[in-house]
């Protein structure tokens, strides 16, 4: 059994996290130890980490306790439980595409600014008029 130190340095959570996780139900059976402190085992830290993921992966609190909700019906939640991962990993693939957009105009920016400073093309800006220059 894990303490709450313990779980947050292996599921690299915050206490102040893991301590609304489990207000929040987001940590399904918490245990209490004898002197009434949260103990985790293995399965515990697990389901920690995949919440770690869930939020990762955009989840709202309300997702989570949803996809908690499905995951403790068992397997035959499965079917809803994948299409709920789809859809987030369908918002990943359009938010790496956005970042890679960005990068690429950083990229490009970049490029501009290092062929004017080697003096290889002339500086022009599309927020100054030519006859302002």
């Amino acid at each position: 059994m894990y303490s709450m130190k313990e779980a947050c340095e292996l599921t690299n959570m915050s206490y102040e996290n893991l301590k609304f996780y489990c207000n929040e139900g987001l940590v399904p059976n918490v245990k209490r130890n004898a002197r009434n402190y949260r103990v985790f085992d293995e399965h515990d830290i697990k389901w920690i980490q995949s919440l770690n993921c869930l939020k990762n992966c955009g989840m709202s609190i309300t997702e989570m306790k949803e996809y908690l909700a499905l995951c403790l019906k068992g397997e035959c939640s499965i079917p809803k439980r994948k299409v709920i991962l789809a859809d987030k990993k369908e918002a990943l693939l359009q938010s790496i595409a956005r970042l890679q957009e960005a990068v690429a105009y950083i990229d490009w920016k970049q490029n501009f600014y290092d062929d004017v400073l080697s003096g290889k093309i002339e500086y022009y800006s599309n927020l100054i008029p030519e006859q302002m220059k």
